[in-house]
């Protein structure tokens, strides 16, 4: 079952007696316990029919003793257990002792006055555990995993829409590379973007330059866009904003290499038909990175990628040794690159 799936379904009133939500997108995950809440729950109720718990503190046992006991005061209550480490590969809970098998009764005849939501912010599940393949048969497994390139920019646009405003085109994208791709903040931006454009207006280009402000990685990402794209200038602009800011110049320096690197392994990973998908899993980055790395990769031959991450290992032996003064290396590196 997809997200779109349950929702649905516990909206028509089809609720399972056990979730396990996991991935790395929080605010999803967030978003979907909310409709939990406000589907199964009157507002009234809430005190007395949520109950949290964390396997880093409290036996997984104990959580299944909650899950029997019969609720007071209300019809039904809704568990919520963080930390749930028992579905993941490595250590679970620390130098907390529990006892899988007591889920696993449990998940043989749930109570029905009783649904248990395990949140695991992970990027995977251990499919060999048992309890995973028990939870998988008895319960709803949902995966929340970060939106893809498109994906993205298609929620933007529609959370926008539903704040009353208008992206004017390209927006969506330069907002992106602005705050970044973590949903939260994107929606904080909007937030404050709709309320600065007021009902029925427009978001420009310039809207978002003025009110969104980039951290440090996102100004190295639009730094090296520009350089991708031989726009010296604004690359230089970048370079300038970020020592104003009191970055450190072997900072900035690693960060460049860092994103060259990325657009090398892109390439390559693309070159040997990797989808956007699996190539973000591979290297452990947000597709929307992925997606900017390949169009910037494109502009790059493999040997001139290359030749970048050397002069940039040059460079940083040389601005840690002291051969060249930081400042004037990094100018050096970037005048060079359009040549």
């Amino acid at each position: 079952m997809d997200i779109k799936t349950a929702t649905k379904a516990i909206k028509h009133g089809d609720v399972s007696p056990v979730y396990l939500l996991y991935g790395l997108e929080k605010y999803q995950i967030k978003k979907f316990t909310s409709l939990l809440e406000e589907q199964l729950l009157q507002k009234e109720d809430r005190d007395f029919a949520i109950v949290n718990y964390d396997l880093a503190d409290t036996p997984l046992q104990v959580v299944i003793e909650e899950a029997e006991t019969v609720p007071f005061m209300v019809p039904r209550k809704l568990i919520f257990v963080r930390d749930a480490s028992v579905f993941t590969a490595g250590k679970e809970g620390g130098k907390i002792e529990h006892r899988i098998e007591a889920l696993l009764e449990y998940l043989k005849n749930p109570a029905e006055y009783s649904i248990l939501i395990f949140l695991v912010y992970n990027e995977k599940l251990d499919e060999r555990k048992k309890v995973v393949k028990a939870l998988k048969a008895a319960g709803v497994v949902l995966a929340f995993a970060p939106l893809g390139g498109e994906e993205l920019l298609g929620w933007v646009t529609k959370e926008t829409k539903q704040r009353g405003c208008v992206l004017a085109p390209g927006t969506a994208e330069a907002l992106i590379r602005n705050a970044g791709t973590q949903l939260q903040t994107l929606t904080a931006e909007l937030d404050k973007l709709c309320l600065y454009a007021g009902e029925g207006g427009t978001i420009d280009l310039d809207t978002v330059e003025q009110l969104v402000a980039r951290s440090t990685e996102q100004n190295v990402f639009a730094l090296v866009e520009n350089i991708a794209n031989l726009r010296l200038e604004q690359a230089l602009g970048i370079f300038y904003e970020l020592l104003k800011q009191r970055e450190e110049p072997i900072k900035i320096a690693a960060l460049i290499t860092r994103q060259f690197r990325i657009i090398l392994q892109v390439k390559e990973l693309a070159g040997q038909s990797y989808s956007q998908q699996q190539i973000a899993s591979q290297l452990g980055l947000h597709p929307y990175a992925v997606k900017i790395a390949g169009e910037q990769a494109r502009k790059f031959k493999s040997g001139d990628l290359r030749g970048i991450l050397n002069r940039l290992a040059d460079l940083d032996f040389q601005m840690k040794t002291g051969r060249i003064e930081k400042v004037l290396g990094l100018e050096l590196f970037l005048l060079r690159l359009q040549n």
